[in-house]
């Protein structure tokens, strides 16, 4: 039997990232008896107080255990939170504290969504990578800039650590943890009777980028803004320069520091971002969009658009396109 711990952390929560997993380990257990194998966990939520007040009090959750009573866990689920990051840190530092040792004993620990935040504040994500929602995505790197933060990514496995990208993208490392502890049987019929899609890899199409504009550097923000309104011209990195009357390099290094991405890396995304809307509002052939964001390769506006979101131009379209779902 594997002990599992859900935590219950003080301040704003999401419930249904408790609630969910306490659900489906439970449901796994009962899956098991039908096959006529043992159960394999024991489900507690842990909390450091005995009663914690949520949603502006109109929920209150009661642990079944408090960390001062439980001296050795296997598993460890960090749930969702919301609100100011660096206060929840604070507010949680004894139930981190106590996540610390539980790791260094052996136990694994998994954060949920924006529970990264809750996760990465113990420092055993320090020089090790880890996803979260792709929303909280700048925030997250100028909080906790010695995490590799893969915003890509649904699900981030290492050294007993795993981390699962933005709101309901937990089920899919739930039933990760599933096929881990208990075999791909079992996770797959856990699959079907939660109806969580299986095979999900990447939270790349459902990102909207937005760049970084929460910076002091103003000539930085003009060529963001230029950028942005130029989607159909073919923009370098010298123009730009010239256009600000800064040195090339003086202005890659700015232009990093200020919005996270390189200026070809932003160019891409600013222009793949007016390509999603088209795909997703009208029915413009994928060559014509093309044409309208500057690129003439075909080749290389489909390898850009795949990087920037896993799917080819006509997948996205009939994915997200009313006329074409």
């Amino acid at each position: 039997m594997k002990h599992v711990s859900i935590l219950v952390p003080e301040g704003e929560c999401s419930l249904t990232t408790i609630e969910g997993p306490h659900q489906i380990l439970l449901q796994v257990n009962n899956y098991l008896a039908e096959a006529g194998a043992d159960p394999m966990f024991t489900v507690q939520l842990v909390g450091y107080h005995p009663e914690v007040s949520m949603k502006g009090g109109r929920f209150r959750v009661y642990p079944d255990v408090l960390t001062g009573e439980l001296n050795r866990t296997d598993l460890i689920i960090i749930p969702s939170v919301h609100g100011e990051k660096q206060q929840i840190v604070v507010e949680n530092r004894p139930l981190l504290d106590w996540v610390v040792t539980q790791y260094n004993q052996g136990a694994a620990v998994a954060s949920l969504c924006i529970g990264a935040f809750l996760l990465a504040g113990t420092g055993l994500l320090n020089g090790r990578c880890c996803t979260t929602h792709w929303q909280f995505a700048n925030v997250f790197r100028e909080m906790y800039p010695d995490v590799t933060l893969l915003e890509d990514k649904i699900i981030t496995d290492e050294n007993n650590i795993y981390t699962s990208g933005g709101a309901y993208s937990w089920l899919n490392l739930i039933l990760y943890l599933v096929e881990k502890y208990c075999g791909r049987d079992i996770a797959i019929t856990c699959s079907k009777g939660f109806q969580v899609d299986f095979q999900r890899v990447s939270q790349s199409p459902f990102i909207i980028f937005s760049g970084q504009k929460d910076h002091e550097d103003e000539a930085i923000r003009t060529a963001q803004e230029y950028i942005e309104k130029n989607t159909h011209c073919r923009i370098t990195v010298d123009h730009l320069a010239a256009r600000l009357i800064l040195g090339r390099r003086n202005f890659e290094r700015r232009f990093k520091k200020a919005t996270g991405n390189t200026v070809m890396e932003y160019i891409q995304r600013v222009k793949m971002e007016a390509v999603k809307k088209t795909l997703e509002t009208s029915q413009v052939g994928v060559n014509e969009v093309m044409d309208r964001v500057g690129y003439n390769d075909a080749k290389a506006f489909r390898m850009t658009f795949k990087k920037v979101t896993g799917l080819s131009p006509l997948q996205y379209r009939n994915r997200y396109n009313r006329e074409y779902a």
